[in-house]
């Protein structure tokens, strides 16, 4: 493992300290009515030293939504024990909208998702080389080797009906109040995961 040098430690802790004061003034003060020089002024930093770091207030909410990936390889270890490829991409997508749901919370997924409809901004939340997408496609792939999910169609397509169930789920949950994110994306995977089944394929 390279070491870290102390210049770039300090980099780090500076960004660290840009990221974490602007999720808590938007958290107090809402997205819209917090200034990068409001971050700057109350992180203790400049808005030059913002901008060496994120390219907007966007990239923030991103930067804090990228932590997923990293649950995303660490909770497969959960997984070894699972006896079909159904039941772990089950376990990983219930798992998921726990994490979502109780470490990012609604208002970072609903700023997420508002700012991503953009037209400039980047397409993180539909790439496939994120370990959300190449995770959920390797199950898929081994399911139509063992003949639990259907070949008809490529395990591109499959995937993203999978994943574009969780985006789904999540945009909802972001529009209601009265929406229980886990139960509706629980409910909603069901449904997806029987239309990807080998046995749907023959009816």
């Amino acid at each position: 493992m390279t070491k870290l040098t102390p210049r770039k430690l300090k980099a780090l802790e500076t960004k660290k300290k840009i990221l974490n004061t602007a999720l808590d003034l938007f958290s107090k003060n809402g997205y819209n009515d917090v200034t990068i020089d409001d971050i700057a002024k109350e992180s203790g930093t400049s808005k030059g030293a913002f901008y060496n770091h994120f390219n907007s207030k966007y990239e923030i909410f991103l930067e804090k939504f990228k932590e997923i990936d990293d649950f995303y390889i660490n909770f497969l270890k959960e997984l070894e024990n699972e006896q079909t490829e159904e039941a772990k991409i089950k376990k990983l997508i219930h798992a998921q909208l726990h994490f979502l749901e109780e470490q990012l919370g609604k208002e970072v997924i609903r700023t997420i998702y508002i700012n991503a409809l953009h037209p400039n901004q980047a397409d993180f939340l539909v790439s496939t080389a994120r370990p959300y997408y190449r995770i959920v496609k390797t199950f898929i792939e081994a399911g139509q080797e063992t003949g639990e999910f259907r070949r008809d169609m490529s395990a591109e397509r499959l995937t993203n009906y999978v994943t574009r169930c969780t985006r789904g789920t999540l945009y909802d949950w972001g529009l209601y109040d009265n929406f229980n994110l886990v139960e509706e994306g629980t409910t909603f995977l069901e449904l997806i995961i029987e239309g990807i089944k080998q046995n749907s394929a023959k009816k």
